[in-house]
């Protein structure tokens, strides 16, 4: 997505519980964001899981959320400023409930989740605290997300590439004793360069003899 801020992350969710369901108002979509105390599968090296209670300073801060039709910022099913997206949690996770436009791909989208087509959800999210830890008798590691800045939910046809921030790949690297990605590297020849931008000045002066050749 253009301007995306590369400290944002996105997860997919299995047994989202998406559905549709018929309101005073028209149809609403409804199902989980995120759910609690399940571990992920492996996403490069660790496993996550989101712990009950994540969410809760970026509700009661009034984030902004977008419900997105599969993580598209021109297809707005819901917004929580507008009174559109409904968030909460419970026991279970990150509950959604959507009232989307009366648009035709709106609409499309509403005949695919009734049909089963389309059955899973995924959040995006910036991480304010996490924990780690390492996993007995195993080299994955374990990360927990304690508290979480919410963007939006959205339903999608496929799990979602789990995608990872640079900071948490280099946080991953520090709790895996890694050193940074410039240790350990030889540095530049200083003889090469300096070979390199002799062969370069040769080159120049040749190429100006020959444009005065053919001045001449």
């Amino acid at each position: 997505m253009p301007g995306m801020r590369d400290d944002r992350e996105v997860r997919t969710v299995a047994g989202s519980e998406l559905r549709v369901i018929d309101g005073e108002d028209g149809p609403v979509i409804e199902g989980y964001g995120a759910v609690f105390n399940a571990w992920s599968e492996d996403l490069g090296g660790f496993v996550e899981l989101v712990r009950n209670g994540a969410f809760r300073a970026t509700l009661a801060d009034g984030a902004d959320v977008r419900a997105l039709w599969q993580h598209d910022p021109s297809m707005v099913l819901g917004r929580t400023r507008s009174g559109t997206l409904e968030l909460e949690e419970d026991e279970r996770g990150l509950r959604y409930r959507a009232h989307p436009p009366d648009t035709q791909w709106a609409r499309d989208a509403i005949a695919s989740i009734r049909r089963g087509d389309v059955d899973q959800s995924s959040f995006r999210f910036e991480t304010v605290r996490d924990a780690w830890s390492e996993q007995e008798g195993s080299s994955t590691w374990r990360r927990e997300l304690i508290e979480v800045r919410l963007y939006d939910v959205s339903p999608v046809t496929f799990p979602a590439y789990p995608q990872t921030s640079a900071q948490v790949r280099a946080r991953l690297g520090e709790v895996q004793g890694d050193p940074p990605e410039d240790e350990g590297q030889e540095p530049p020849d200083a003889g090469a360069e300096d070979e390199a931008d002799s062969a370069r000045a040769r080159l120049a002066l040749e190429r100006r003899r020959v444009d005065l050749m053919e001045y001449e």
